[in-house]
């Protein structure tokens, strides 16, 4: 049981990256800054106030708080999960035999921690996850190691045991980062990016994940 899976949570466990660029889209509008949809890819995996930063800088933007847009944007994404959100196909099937081959399994995302709570609680999902982190409480958010050394210290595992799973090149930056491998599963849009490249393994969907999961340890051992 030294042996750990953690997760990333938006667009892994949870079509949700969608709903994040409708949030995203339509809060900053309020604020005076138009983007599109497509802009947002930028800044997949990073902290909602982090991406606030991010457009402060390349729109000289100025809005009257980082933090309170990044609220904006939390608020309406909690009713959005809460409402439109759907998991991803595959999430019980990878979990199950995440369970069934003797991993611990953990979550580390850049969503606040309402997030994470909204998120598992409207599928059901927290008894699966023994350590949830958000990079809300570290300093720095993905791709920064911060909250996947975290969730490595709650679990008492070494990084070299664990294996994360991300949808973003920020996300998978920070699995390496913080000494783990890791399975890039992107979304077909963003397929092309050669930052994946640096994954450990690359899949297509999380229902590849469940099926490849009783070898992935052997050729963890091996590399």
């Amino acid at each position: 049981m030294n042996r750990a899976l953690v997760f990333d949570m938006d667009g892994v466990l949870v079509d949700s990256e969608p709903l994040w660029r409708r949030a995203e889209v339509a809060c900053f509008a309020r604020y005076g800054l138009d983007i599109e949809e497509a802009d947002c890819v930028e800044t997949m995996g990073l902290r909602m106030d982090e991406v606030v930063a991010y457009w402060t800088r390349e729109r000289d933007w100025h809005p009257p708080s980082i933090h309170e847009v990044a609220d904006a944007v939390i608020d309406a994404m909690e009713r959005l999960i809460r409402h439109e959100a759907k998991p991803i196909a595959g999430v019980e099937a990878a979990l199950a035999s995440a369970e069934a081959h003797g991993w611990r399994i953990g979550l580390a995302s850049s969503s606040s921690m309402r997030l994470i709570e909204a998120t598992l609680h409207t599928f059901g999902l927290r008894r699966r996850f023994e350590v949830c982190r958000s990079a809300e409480h570290e300093t720095n958010g993905k791709p920064h190691p911060d909250v996947y050394l975290a969730a490595l210290r709650d679990l008492g595992v070494e990084g070299s045991a664990t294996i994360a799973i991300e949808d973003s090149a920020n996300g998978v930056a920070s699995a390496l980062a913080a000494g783990m491998r890791c399975v890039a599963i992107p979304e077909q849009a963003n397929g092309a990016d050669p930052r994946f490249d640096t994954a450990t393994w690359r899949m297509d969907s999380l229902t590849d994940f469940a099926e490849a999961l009783p070898t992935l340890r052997a050729e963890a051992e091996e590399r």
